[in-house]
């Protein structure tokens, strides 16, 4: 961890082997090692049918995710909104007791450090959820903001955060016990199952007029849960489950049981591309430092506030940027070669505008995500340019590298459609 007078904040993490989440055993009782990977630094199901299957699952019925290896960070006490509302960049303080809000954490460089959602449990606790790859980074972040380690704001170096809320690891069950991990629900029928869960008339009807981004505490087959309308996949009905990691598995089960299909990460990232939604390193930070402006996400930077880490830095990009991620349709028919993050995309005349973010294929079509010249015009065909792979490829005459501006011969054909759907 470093702290330098840009107000980037640096941390570089101690390697270690993957761990395990809390559903590892289950994902065993119905899949092969040969389908886990690591992923954010936890062994994960990649499918445990088929990906395209889970995808369908989850747009015609309900598809179930372990996204235990997610992390829950509890922040109470001593004015907790308040520390939010400087730390994060969407407006924490006026909140509602059983609201969510989507949001970013920042660095005092404007560098996105994760993106989040804050749930308000009571007046002064809140329930952050984390990306699991940034777990260690933003538990160090927040550590050092109330130790006062870091800079705050590049103007005034001397700043500090006088709030100091207590920040606790709700998946470590030694820290207390209310402890959470995440299952998600997702799709039509999500509802019916939870539905079929509730034991009491009351609850039934919370849950049925449950608004997104809202959630409430009810009991599943007897399992105390929060019940919040969030989700990763872009369906319109969609719930996440936070559970103690003690009764995880147990209710795994029973959601299996209640009709939900299990899926896993392929799946995940197909519907989340299809959606349009970002993957933190791909459409949000990563090589190319893409910000929530040119995500299609500025509507969480709050740029009114008097004051968030990082706002200076946002208000400059908001200002000045000029590209843009946008969603794309390419042909996926049998025989086409998928096109990969990196490749090129080109407008029509062949000039390149951008390159290629996230693609899935989905029936006879890939959808994906790249990022592109913000003031080019959007052409109504653009193309596709497949980089060369390997080293015979390049003796073979593909290109390596195109720079934007640079023109050349396509390889695919396809459209710049809407830059979100929604299900």
């Amino acid at each position: 961890m470093k702290s330098e007078i840009t107000g980037e904040f640096i941390f570089k993490e101690t390697p270690s082997g993957p761990a395990k989440s809390v559903l590892y055993e289950k994902h065993l009782e119905l899949t092969q090692k040969s389908q886990m990977a690591d992923f954010a630094g936890y062994v994960m199901p990649l499918w445990y049918s088929s990906i395209k299957a889970e995808h369908n699952a989850v747009r015609q019925k309900a598809g179930i995710f372990d996204c235990t290896h997610m992390s829950t960070v509890e922040v109470a006490g001593d004015n907790s909104a308040g520390f939010l509302d400087i730390v994060t960049t969407n407006k924490i303080s006026n909140m509602q007791v059983g609201q969510a809000k989507y949001s970013y954490i920042l660095d005092a460089a404007g560098k996105i450090l994760d993106d989040i959602i804050v749930y308000r449990r009571k007046e002064d606790n809140f329930m952050v959820v984390v990306n699991a790859g940034n777990e260690k980074k933003i538990r160090t972040y927040l550590k050092a903001l109330l130790n006062n380690e870091i800079t705050i704001d590049v103007k005034q170096s001397n700043k500090k955060i006088n709030h100091k809320p207590i920040i606790r690891d709700m998946k470590d069950t030694s820290s207390c016990d209310d402890c959470r991990v995440d299952i998600a629900v997702q799709g039509p029928a999500s509802l019916d199952i939870v539905l079929k869960l509730l034991q009491t008339v009351v609850d039934q009807d919370n849950i049925t007029s449950l608004k997104p981004f809202h959630f409430i505490k009810a009991e599943l087959s007897g399992i105390n849960c929060i019940v919040a309308r969030t989700g990763y996949t872009g369906a319109k009905i969609c719930f996440e489950l936070f559970v103690s990691p003690e009764n995880a598995g147990q209710l795994w089960d029973i959601l299996i049981e209640a009709g939900g299909l299990p899926c896993g990460l392929g799946s995940r990232d197909s519907l989340r591309i299809e959606a349009g939604l970002p993957l933190y390193g791909h459409e949000l930070a990563g090589k190319f430092n893409i910000s929530p402006f040119e995500a299609g996400y500025g509507w969480a930077v709050k740029l009114d506030k008097n004051f968030f880490i990082g706002k200076a830095a946002m208000q400059a990009v908001s200002e000045n940027h000029n590209m843009k991620v946008v969603r794309l349709e390419l042909d996926g028919q049998k025989g086409v070669r998928p096109v990969r993050g990196h490749d090129v995309v080109l407008d029509d005349n062949g000039r390149c505008i951008g390159e290629i973010l996230s693609c899935a294929k989905i029936e006879d079509r890939q959808i994906a995500l790249a990022y592109v010249d913000k003031n080019a015009i959007e052409p109504d065909k653009i193309e596709a340019y497949y980089l060369a792979r390997n080293e015979r490829q390049v003796q073979q005459g593909r290109k390596e590298s195109i720079a934007i501006e640079e023109k050349c011969d396509g390889d695919i054909t396809g459209k710049i459609i809407s830059r979100f759907q929604k299900f």
